[in-house]
């Protein structure tokens, strides 16, 4: 059995506030070219020292739900070592030790092995940087 690597980085603008970005239509486009019926895995990484991944349900307010959370968590506030950008700027790079820059994902058949109500998302608390990649690469 041989294996092969795909590689592509996809290019977003996340805006100038907090956000909670869904990449799961990108991953599967992503899937449909290039690995139609094939098992494997899919990984993104995120190369931003202030962005991160998660897997979780959207559009019910779990997306908001996550942001409020990382408000009480991470406050936006003078308290961090790490001061240049907006107030508070030092916690979006606390940000990845709790939302990582990767997420490694089953791929069965050629298709995304999520759950119902799962998604990929970037979570981007960072006002200062609009512009983000996210690369996905697959493994079959």
């Amino acid at each position: 059995m041989s294996s092969s690597f795909t590689t592509r980085v996809i290019d977003l603008t996340t805006g100038t506030r907090e956000t909670v970005t869904d990449l799961t239509r990108a991953c599967e486009d992503f899937l449909t070219e290039i690995a139609p019926g094939r098992d494997g895995l899919l990984n993104l990484f995120v190369p931003h020292a202030t962005a991160g991944l998660a897997v979780l349900e959207t559009g019910a307010g779990s997306d908001d739900d996550l942001l409020t959370t990382l408000h009480h968590l991470l406050p936006a506030d003078d308290r961090w070592q790490h001061r240049h950008g907006t107030p508070g700027h030092g916690r979006d790079h606390v940000l990845p030790a709790f939302l990582p820059p990767h997420a490694t994902l089953p791929v069965v058949a050629g298709r995304l092995a999520l759950g119902t109500w799962q998604s990929v998302c970037l979570v981007d608390t960072n006002k200062d940087n609009p512009d983000r990649q996210v690369r996905l690469s697959f493994l079959g």
